[in-house]
């Protein structure tokens, strides 16, 4: 199965009965937001010329750039390449991945603070502690992730939080933020042809993985509508 990111999904002609449910989980992140005493949100109607459709590397793609980010934080340096579909069996990603956010609002009764900002300040737990294949990041600047049960996906992600944290990542990696995804060097990248590969392009996946997230971010955080994962 594929993954994609969709901005302004509630545009989409097709979508049907799936409004419903997606109407649900808005209200539940709206309260969730509420409840733990951050800004409100609400996603906005769109025309179909402002919304986007953002392909992954599948889930794999998302297991590889997570890799990345937990190795920086963990040991400071980028590992070695490893083969795309064992990324998530590596022992200190999911390790990392049993864990909570660094920093959290769980939304319950009571609402509970897990860490704190300043904890979480050089961690990536946007990035990291969110479904690889369901679930919301929200155009509002937050810095703890939230845990709501009542939400598809259980964790809500901050489009912001998640932008900055990729550019980090891009940062280490010596990746240009306004590279295109679908340029024939990132498609040389993800072959991974070449032996002299230096830089960014010696990960493919995670830099196209890296990309498009940003691509989405940016345009969540321009259009006011949630980054969907379907």
């Amino acid at each position: 199965m594929g993954l994609n990111i969709v901005v302004g999904i509630l545009a989409d002609p097709e979508l049907d009965d799936a409004s419903d449910e997606l109407g649900e989980d808005f209200s539940a992140i709206r309260q969730a937001l509420a409840e733990a005493g951050l800004p409100d949100w609400a996603e906005p109607d769109l025309d179909p010329a402002e919304t986007g459709d953002f392909e992954m590397y599948g889930y794999s793609g998302l297991h590889c750039l997570r890799r990345l980010a937990v190795h920086l934080t963990e040991t400071g340096v980028l590992p070695d390449r490893q083969d795309t579909q064992e990324a998530a069996d590596d022992p200190l990603l999911a390790e990392v991945y049993t864990r909570h956010p660094h920093h959290a609002v769980e939304i319950g009764d009571p609402v509970r603070v897990i860490g704190s900002a300043e904890g979480a300040s050089d961690r990536f737990d946007h990035l990291v502690h969110h479904s690889d294949c369901e679930g919301f990041y929200v155009p509002v600047d937050f810095a703890p992730v939230l845990i709501d049960e009542r939400v598809t996906g259980k964790y809500i992600g901050s489009s912001q939080r998640l932008l900055e944290e990729c550019r980090r990542v891009a940062e280490r990696l010596g990746l240009p933020e306004d590279l295109d995804p679908w340029s024939d060097e990132v498609e040389e990248a993800l072959e991974g042809g070449r032996a002299a590969l230096e830089g960014w392009q010696q990960y493919g996946v995670e830099s196209f993985t890296c990309l498009q997230l940003m691509a989405a971010a940016r345009q969540s955080i321009a259009t006011g509508a949630a980054m969907v994962f379907c």
